[in-house]
């Protein structure tokens, strides 16, 4: 053994993460002690200091029993009402919050009232596993599920309170509490088990010598399984390999009434053994009726319950499919259920395990005798037959025979059989082997009666016609036998096809969509097609109800909003048709990752429908790779935010970067004029307090500016921003600018062109001012001292234009696209140096706003920056009084 299997081994010892263990007190009869041997050991654990909280306790009215009890804390039942009748049940929801160390449940196997939560009473165990709270159990051994037959044979009587077995199999301990039978039959007699008049009931009906005996070997063989695992585990541990490979078993079923018997068998055999299983079933695309069809989704529940693997193969033969499928997963032995005898399995071969046992090699072949009667043969209704099929049979048999009578003057005899093998082939391609095969006996009589000497008789006088008759039905037979199964196999190959069609689909579809809302609309868009059941997918709102993102909208009662909310916290499927909360309509299913739930797929069926094992399975399939796209969108959201937020963070470190030195400059030359005013007072003279005056001033409208900067782009970039359009002037918003800026422009040549008679424009005049204002500074602040900047206003039939160029620097081609982006400073140029970067930003924002643009060009004399606003021309105001021309 490697080092690998025994460290996993030495895992699968230790106690799973936050679950509780479970400690198994197994009896092989009532009365045998289970009970009182749980109470006695919690006892114990309560002088060691462990706090243990009985959950129920069943006493059954035994004085011993009950006194056992006192010196425990027990906690309320729960009463609710159903049918007249007040019920008692443990309160599971008190037991979780109320988290002891250890909780006391006894009969594990116990149904719960309708409705509550689980329908079993291990499912509340499991729960309260799952929640980190150990649990002492007691069951006995004719309530394992895998046994029911065996205790129906031993006992007459039926157990209809059942659980998997792999409950008590996973129990950290298990404690076999054994009492020989005639002192179990003395406890019944003496009334320390039922009351009198109950254990005389019990010890004629059940508690025989010979069941008990019978029940307490079960119950030594469960320990013995146990205990056998056990010891497997304990050398795994050591690091010792086990002696042989133990291989694998498989169990084929039908859709007969002896499903659910093999699947009981088939449990109990591989637990014995140590052996991995599965139950395979052949679909060779026969007939089947809707009992059939009911017994094998019966079957197939079960073995999912008892913890074997469900597997569906499609194929034309059972017996070859089930001996390669056997050869690919490695199994050892090969469980069957006996075939019922007919005619044809005696003429052909015999049945599936007469089959078997020729055809494999290296292979145990098991097989289960039918339980049933040799005289309780099944019945055909004659309601059951395809009377169409037969209809087609008959009608190609007449067509075959008029047209062989037709052409019979110009073929020999042994062509004109041909025709008749003709119509059989196409019978067993459009229907079934039975239609086929009545054309071939239909076609064998009217082929001797028409064509075989003497005609018009059935009668063979040469003895080479019976054996062309012979070789004729022979042929019809085989051939309508082959075209059946070929059909069938195609249906079969249909089916898959349609299922894998299926899966891809959902993938594409899926692959193509990049967030959750695109991921539920390829889901509600694949799922659309299935008109018999009516599907939603559910996810969290942020007050912790829920959300229908498809399927809606719906309205879900308590009893199945509970059930969702168990299957979100708990990762397991809930509701109709499962053992948790199946009073609603719903069956819930949650798609998980390993982060947990993404969202919850609900399913039911319409009126008059019903939810298949093929469409459950199906569903779940549908579910690995929509909760893997639900997650890809997820991851794919996550890592958007994270990349907004460190662009945010990044833009917000520039901004105090640029903002710090913009507002400080200006800040520090109004300070430093300030304190000289006050240092110094009347000493100054006083054109130079006028010019301290002028600058602080000066500084004050640039702090503005700046200011006024951030909070146009904050309004830009928080939508705020709304236009009060009027008409206005170009010319006016040109010297409204250049007044604003007269100090700034001072030191440089500014020359003004603006068309005479420009048209007016309906804009918001205070942000286009302020572009214009932003635009003239940027052009100051990198002109040469004394430099020449221009400022030139136009208009065409289109747009109106303002176009600032200077003599600076001028701006890189390959860096005018950027200059627009809020925090870009070039190296050179109009961006370079110094500045927040959000000048020309907020000149785009505003002129984009009206339905501008901005460009960049080269200067004055191909020196320098020209930047220009172009704007939108609409249709001029009419002058007042005026009214608009009229249409002829």
């Amino acid at each position: 053994m490697t080092d690998s299997g025994r460290a996993d081994a030495l895992l699968a010892d230790l106690p799973r993460a936050g679950r509780g263990r479970l400690k198994v007190f197994l009896g092989a009869a009532p009365g045998v002690g289970k009970t009182y041997a749980m109470l006695q050991a919690a006892h114990t654990q309560v002088r060691q200091g462990v706090r243990v909280l009985v959950g129920v306790v069943e006493t059954h009215g035994r004085a011993e029993t009950q006194a056992l009890l006192n010196g425990l804390a027990q906690q309320p039942l729960v009463r609710s009402q159903y049918r007249g009748v007040q019920l008692e049940e443990m309160d599971l929801d008190g037991l979780l919050h109320a988290r002891p160390a250890l909780v006391l449940v006894d009969e594990l196997a116990h149904s719960n009232a309708p409705g509550s939560r689980h329908a079993k009473r291990w499912q509340d165990v499991q729960e309260l596993l799952a929640a980190g709270i150990d649990v002492y159990t007691t069951v006995n051994v004719q309530h394992l599920e895998s046994l029911n037959d065996q205790v129906r044979g031993i006992t007459g009587v039926h157990v209809r309170e059942t659980l998997p077995d792999w409950i008590v199999q996973e129990a950290y301990e298990l404690l076999l509490i054994d009492l020989p039978p005639r002192e179990l039959l003395e406890r019944l007699r003496d009334g320390k088990v039922y009351v009198p008049e109950q254990a005389r009931a019990a010890i004629d009906a059940f508690f025989t010598q010979t069941n008990l005996n019978a029940l307490r070997e079960l119950a030594m063989q469960t320990a013995a399984v146990y205990v056998d695992d056990e010891l497997d585990k304990g050398y795994r541990q050591l690091g010792q390999a086990a002696p042989a490979l133990r291989g694998r078993l498989l169990v084929g079923i039908d859709g007969d009434a002896q499903a659910e018997r093999l699947v009981r068998h088939a449990s109990r055999v591989a637990e014995r053994r140590h052996l991995p299983w599965s139950l395979v079933h052949v679909d060779n695309g026969s007939a089947r009726d809707e009992q059939s069809r009911l017994r094998l989704q019966s079957a197939q529940q079960l073995a999912e319950r008892l913890g074997g693997e469900v597997v569906l193969l499609r194929a034309g033969e059972v017996a070859k499919t089930l001996i390669q499928h056997a050869a690919e997963r490695r199994a050892s032995l090969l469980l069957v259920g006996q075939s019922r005898p007919n005619w044809r399995r005696k003429c052909f071969g015999g049945g599936l395990a007469s089959r078997l046992l020729r055809d494999a090699h290296g292979l145990e072949i098991n097989v289960l005798d039918n339980e049933q009667a040799p005289d309780a043969t099944p019945r055909r209704r004659v309601g059951s037959l395809v009377w169409f099929d037969y209809g087609l049979a008959l009608l190609a048999t007449v067509l075959a025979s008029a047209l062989a009578w037709g052409v019979s003057s110009v073929l020999a005899l042994p062509n004109i059989s041909m025709v008749f093998l003709a119509a059989v082939l196409l019978v067993a391609v459009r229907s079934s082997l039975g239609p086929a095969l009545a054309c071939a006996a239909m076609s064998f009589l009217t082929y001797d009666f028409l064509f075989i000497p003497p005609n018009f008789s059935f009668s063979i006088q040469r003895e080479e016609d019976v054996l062309t008759l012979v070789f004729f039905l022979l042929m019809a037979a085989l051939t309508g036998n082959l075209a059946a199964r070929q059909r069938r196999q195609l249906q079969a190959l249909r089916e898959t096809q349609q299922e894998t069609s299926e899966l891809l689909d959902l993938s594409r579809k899926l692959t193509a969509a990049t967030d959750r809302k695109a991921v539920v609309n390829a889901a509600a868009q694949h799922l659309s097609g299935w008109k018999e059941l009516n599907l939603c997918l559910l996810n969290r709102d942020g007050s912790g109800g829920w959300t229908v993102e498809t399927g809606g909208p719906l309205t879900f009662n308590e009893a199945e909003r509970a059930a969702a909310d168990w299957a979100w916290n708990h990762e397991q499927p809930a509701g109709k048709g499962t053992g948790t909360l199946p009073m609603g309509r719903w069956w819930w299913w949650p798609l998980t990752v390993d982060d947990g739930p993404l969202a919850l797929l609900g399913v039911s069926p319409k009126e008059g429908q019903s939810l298949t094992g093929q469409r459950r399975r199906l569903l779940m399939a549908l579910s690995q790779p929509l909760a893997q796209a639900l997650a890809r969108a997820q991851l794919a959201q996550d890592l958007e935010a994270a990349r907004l937020h460190g662009e945010t963070e990044q833009l917000r470190s520039a901004l105090l970067a640029s903002v710090s030195h913009d507002l400080r400059t200006p800040l520090t030359t109004m300070r430093g004029s300030i304190d000289t005013l006050l240092a110094l007072g009347e000493a100054i003279p006083l054109e130079d307090r006028r010019e301290l005056l002028e600058g602080t001033r000066d500084e004050a409208e640039r702090l503005d500016r700046y200011i006024q900067n951030l909070l146009d782009m904050t309004r830009l970039g928080h939508g705020a921003l709304k236009l009060a359009r009027d008409w206005v002037s170009p010319t006016d918003i040109v010297a409204s600018a250049l007044n604003r800026l007269r100090a700034v422009l001072a030191p440089l040549q500014v020359q003004v062109d603006v068309a005479p008679q420009l048209p007016l424009l309906h804009i918001h005049a205070a942000l286009i001012e302020q572009a214009l204002v932003n635009v003239l500074e940027n052009a100051a602040r990198f002109s040469p001292p004394h430099g020449v900047l221009q400022l030139v206003a136009g208009a065409d039939q289109q747009e109106l234009w303002f176009a600032v160029s200077d003599q600076g620097p001028g701006i890189p081609e390959e860096d005018r696209a950027k200059i627009f982006d809020m925090f870009y400073t070039a190296a050179r140029g109009d961006r370079g140096g110094q500045g927040t970067g959000l000048g020309l930003a907020i000149c785009q924002g505003m002129v984009g706003a009206h339905g501008g643009r901005i460009s960049v060009g080269e200067g004055i004399g191909g020196r320098g920056t020209c930047i220009t606003l172009h704007l939108p021309l609409p249709e001029q105001p009419l002058p007042e009084g005026e009214e608009p021309p009229r249409e002829a």
